[in-house]
């Protein structure tokens, strides 16, 4: 079973998603809280598998609350779920080291779907997302006080890359293009359990939460 914790401050939103995800038999929620805040006393509790996130919270928000998980030991995946969007928003929920971004409107097959690819450690983000990921990291978010300039992130990006080993860098390519670990032992011609030990790696060699992260620097070097 997939064990999930529901934070939202809408009682009636965690309602409905409680009901949506009851209609899966591998998922259970496993508790509900309405601010961030609550979050890390709830997750020493019922040790979930996954967090589905909002970000719009009265005293912690998710962004916060996110950033607060994915810095302990053995952290739930995080997979932000909200009405809102913005350039600032999905950048900021990734780097927080959420595994990916949804929009509420998604369908509840999609939701679903998003719960148990996130918990086996894949990235998922909404159309809309992706989209506003991609245009964040090729031109810089929208508004910036101070925005890098294009080659300083792409060579820190590259240097950052440097670090891995050659069948390293392949796997970390073929996540930035997308990937699924099936797909990328397929390419590569190994074999599944391979390719999630060179993810571990690059993860512990980047200092990086997830998948989505890598994703992110491989875009940054210009790579894909």
């Amino acid at each position: 079973m997939i064990r999930v914790l529901l934070v939202d401050d809408d009682a009636l939103v965690r309602a409905g998603l409680r009901m949506m995800l009851a209609s899966a038999d591998d998922i259970e929620v496993v508790g509900e809280a309405a601010d961030g805040g609550e979050v890390e006393a709830l997750v020493d509790q019922h040790t979930p598998d996954l967090v589905l996130m909002d970000i719009r919270m009265s005293t912690v928000d998710g962004l916060e609350a996110t950033r607060r998980l994915r810095a302990r030991p053995r952290a739930p995946e995080i997979v932000v779920l909200t009405t809102f969007i913005s350039d600032d928003y999905v950048l900021r929920a990734l780097q927080a080291g959420a595994a990916g971004f949804l929009l509420k409107h998604t369908h509840p097959d999609r939701i679903i779907d998003a719960v148990r690819r996130a918990a086996a450690g894949e990235p998922v983000m909404s159309p809309e997302a992706l989209g506003r990921l991609i245009g964040t990291v090729t031109t810089g978010p929208p508004g910036a006080p101070v925005p890098a300039p294009a080659p300083v992130r792409e060579g820190e990006a590259q240097r950052l890359l440097s670090l891995l080993g050659e069948r390293e860098l392949e796997v970390a390519v073929a996540i930035g293009q997308g990937k699924a670990n099936a797909e990328i032992s397929s390419d590569l011609y190994m074999s599944v359990p391979t390719v999630k030990s060179h993810v571990s790696h690059i993860l512990a060699k980047l200092g990086l939460n997830n998948r989505v992260q890598i994703a992110l620097w491989v875009y940054r070097s210009g790579r894909v």
